[in-house]
């Protein structure tokens, strides 16, 4: 067949362990047989992070600048334990974290509906969103280990020379010692993104912290949602027939859990990393749910939201059949060949992105599961490895692309 040409390339981020392996078979099954794929490929697997003292990462997330969207694997973060198993010169920070640095934007993450599947909150009739905060807070934090007695503080230099002093604590012994940051235009930039994202969907609009404990670092974040609501988005959303409002996060976890879902739950960083988890969870499985980050200048990166399935690797390097599921990965290609489409006007890339997502839908309609849904589905069919999925994938393209 001729295959649908792609024009302009986006950045390829290549990742770790098995979700590697899966990303090479999507590319080789679903991929080049139906698009002349384009790519500028950055390998971010930690063998070669650690060989670049992670230069590649800041080159990858530069390129998606450059060229306005990516699709990244899941990749490793390392422990003490990783440092010591692939022999690495130090403990490398999160890719993700400096990847959504430089870019500073929001992630927005939705679970996927799985046919045949409820959701364990039989209340939940419609898929949550999850706007993460994608800069500052725990992953760009400063932290050390406290050897014995003294005072730690707080301590800003201005430009001018002032100095500001707090004590943070008198240690009677040792302990350990953590910073964090975040920046006004960032937050705002957050804001905007989530206010215009739930304008584009047509659904509510909740923000939540923790500004009775952080009364001056989530209350930023609060006065920032609450000012460019009133002063900027309440008559769009009120045409739009859509709210805003704030509530404190462990109210707005009891509120979620009686809703029908249907919503776009804003959430700092850390947050968001744990809550959308919870929420994919809750709809059926990790490997079920989009991520895309969005930058406040027009910049895209696609990813599964999972991480590198480790124990399903070692089973692969022994030689074993995994049934490894890739659907969070595929949807990842897809978003990223849609908006390549959508940039460029490609409208046979956006089609064909359209088609692979419902080529997905339909094998899982027809009981063809990895392991993770066999055990959830009410039908409980019998589970196929990765390969026999991807299979059933490219077939249902194959009736479409004939």
């Amino acid at each position: 067949m001729n295959r649908i040409p792609m024009p302009n390339p986006i950045a390829e981020m290549d990742g770790d362990e098995m979700t590697r392996v899966l990303w090479a078979d999507i590319k080789r099954e679903l991929l080049e047989p139906f698009v002349a794929l384009n790519t500028e490929y950055y390998d971010l697997g930690l063998p070669h992070r650690d060989e670049t003292d992670d230069a590649v990462t800041t080159a990858a997330a530069e390129a998606i600048r450059r060229l306005h969207v990516g699709v990244k694997c899941a990749t490793i973060t390392p422990n003490a334990q990783r440092v010591e198993e692939y022999g690495l010169k130090k403990m490398w920070r999160s890719p993700n974290g400096t990847i959504r640095a430089i870019l500073d934007g929001t992630v927005f993450r939705t679970p996927i509906p799985t046919p045949g599947l409820r959701p364990y909150i039989p209340g939940w009739t419609k898929p949550v969103t999850v706007a993460r905060h994608s800069y500052g807070d725990l992953y760009k934090d400063t932290e050390f280990r406290i050897q014995g007695p003294g005072k730690a503080e707080l301590v800003f230099t201005a430009a001018d020379g002032t100095v500001r002093r707090e004590t943070i604590y008198d240690f009677e012994g040792p302990g350990v010692l953590q910073g964090c940051f975040n920046k006004d235009s960032s937050i705002e930039n957050f804001a905007r993104s989530c206010f215009e994202y739930a304008l584009g969907e047509k659904k509510d609009l909740w923000f939540s912290a923790k500004d009775t404990i952080m009364k001056i670092y989530d209350g930023q974040f609060k006065e920032t949602f609450q000012r460019l609501y009133d002063q900027e988005y309440r008559p769009r959303f009120e045409a739009a027939g859509i709210t805003y409002f704030y509530s404190l996060i462990d109210d707005a976890v009891a509120r979620l859990i009686r809703s029908e879902g249907g919503i776009v739950w804003a959430l700092k960083n850390y947050d968001g990393d744990v809550m959308s988890d919870m929420i994919s969870t809750a709809f059926g499985s990790l490997a079920m749910m989009t991520s895309v980050l969005v930058s406040a200048d027009g910049n895209y990166e696609y990813e599964a939201a999972h991480g590198t399935v480790t124990r399903h690797y070692y089973r692969y390097l022994r030689g074993e059949k995994t049934s490894t599921n890739p659907v969070a990965t595929i949807f990842a290609w897809s978003g990223a060949l849609r908006k390549r489409g959508e940039l460029d006007g490609g409208g046979a890339l956006c089609a064909f992105a359209d088609d692979l997502e419902k080529a997905v839908m339909d094998t899982i309609a027809r009981g063809v599961v990895t392991g993770d849904l066999a055990g959830l589905l009410e039908s409980r069919p019998e589970p196929v490895d990765s390969a026999g999925f991807l299979s059933a994938v490219r077939a249902e393209l194959e009736k479409k692309y004939a």
